[in-house]
């Protein structure tokens, strides 16, 4: 899976839930960035390598499986699969936006 495809389907996801009340980044290391803006009334998603108030950091293999439900989220966070810098209760949300 590209990054058009994984970034098409957060979109997706982003436009059926409310907003996140703040920005997320998702660096997928070499595949590239997703950047979900979810401070103002909807969610916006773009490729864009802006600052964010959350900033998830995971390889592009890893990120796929918990979008395809084969890896649980926390999971990946405790065994170090998935980084997590900043505002955690952002992080919370992010099952919503792989679901």
């Amino acid at each position: 899976m590209d990054l058009a495809t994984i970034t098409a389907k957060i979109s997706e996801q982003a436009t059926k839930n409310a907003p996140l009340g703040g920005t997320m980044k998702f660096d997928l290391g070499d595949a590239g960035m997703i950047y979900l803006d979810g401070s103002g009334d909807a969610n916006a998603v773009s490729n864009e390598d802006k600052d964010a108030d959350c900033v998830i950091s995971a390889g592009s293999d890893t990120f796929q499986k918990m979008m395809a439900g084969e890896l649980n989220g926390m999971m990946a966070v405790m065994s170090g699969k998935v980084k997590i810098k900043g505002d955690m209760g952002l992080a919370m949300k992010l099952q919503s936006l792989l679901a």
